[in-house]
This record gives structure tokens, C-alpha cells and sequence, in this order.
């Protein structure tokens, strides 16, 4: 039998603080934690703020030495210990992953906190790739603080695991908007 999966994802920002917010999935009000600068339409490389606007989910990565890999209708990957996201707007790999030498810059997606052990990839600033408009807007796990993130969507560890049985290719997340 199929799953079903929700077509669509909301983040709203809280009013009395601009990051925190909700995601709403069907019947499911999770609360999230945004970019240190809340959401904003005209995002910029550093400037923690999470891109408003409407985005394809790209892929699902995890960390398979914690966990078996997620029930989730999208395209998976493992995360090694040598994959990074290119942050670097020069770089021709900009907002793209890579394997990282020791000496190269990146962020670094196998992490000793829990952070990125799983990591959904949106869509945002890649057709086409625009130089310092933004790069790595993943949802991902809440540090256990929920302090605001770099410009991502972050909830608990449970939630976003109960939530990607419920994901697809076809799932579009709008922020903000």
C-alpha cells in the first residue's frame, strides 16, 4: 500500500519571537526553531536569517553509525565523515555538498553533536545558483537549547522522524509567506 504524503508544509515565525515558529503538516502544529535573524525575502550568505518563500525537498541525509535509515518517501543519502556543504560563493561547488580534505573549508555535515544527524535539503538558491544569496537551508534537529540556527528550520529529533514518513519529492515547504 502507498503512502500518503503531505503535499504541502507551512513555517510561520512567532510574533513574540522572531525565531521561533511553528511547522504546520496536515493535523500537526511542531514547533521550530529559525535563523537567529528570523525569516526574511532577501537572504544573503551569513546573514542568519531563514529565505522566505516556497521550496522543493531535495533529499533526506543521515547519519547511519546513530540510526538505521528513516522511512521517508525521499531520495536518501548517508552522510560520511568527508562531506561538507560549500558555503564559499567563489567556489564553483557553491551550495552544493563535496568531499572535504582535511585542509579544505566547508560545513562540515558529520558533526559530534546531533545536529545534522538528519538533515533534509531544500531546494533554496540551486537553479540557478546565485553567488552569496545563500547557502546549506536544511531542515534539521533542534540543539537541545532550540537556540536559533544559521538560517535553517531545526525541530526535535522525534518530530522530524515521525515527520518524514509524511515526506516526499512532490512536498513543498513556504515559509513566511
Amino acid at each position: 500500500m502507498r503512502r500518503r504524503s503531505f503535499p504541502m508544509l507551512w513555517v510561520r515565525v512567532r510574533v513574540e519571537n522572531g525565531s521561533a515558529g511553528v511547522l504546520l503538516a496536515g493535523p500537526l502544529a511542531i514547533p521550530v526553531v529559525l535563523g537567529r535573524a528570523g525569516i526574511r525575502a532577501n537572504k544573503f550568505e551569513g546573514d542568519g536569517a531563514t529565505p522566505r518563500g516556497q521550496y522543493r525537498l531535495v533529499r533526506l541525509w543521515w547519519r547511519a553509525d546513530r540510526q538505521r535509515r528513516p522511512q521517508t518517501l525521499l531520495p536518501a543519502r548517508r552522510i560520511t565523515r568527508e562531506l561538507a556543504w560549500c558555503e564559499d560563493s567563489t567556489d564553483r561547488r557553491y551550495n552544493r555538498p563535496f568531499q572535504r580534505s582535511a585542509q579544505e573549508s566547508g560545513d562540515r555535515l558529520w558533526r559530534n553533536d546531533h545536529v545534522y544527524d538528519l538533515v533534509i535539503e531544500l531546494d533554496h538558491n540551486q537553479r540557478p545558483r546565485v553567488a552569496r544569496r545563500g547557502s546549506a537551508v536544511f531542515i534539521h534537529v533542534a540543539r537541545p537549547n532550540r537556540s536559533p540556527t544559521a538560517g535553517c528550520i531545526a525541530l526535535g529529533h522525534a518530530e522530524l522522524r515521525r515527520l518524514l514518513d509524511k515526506l516526499s519529492p512532490g512536498t513543498r515547504i513556504t515559509i513566511g509567506l
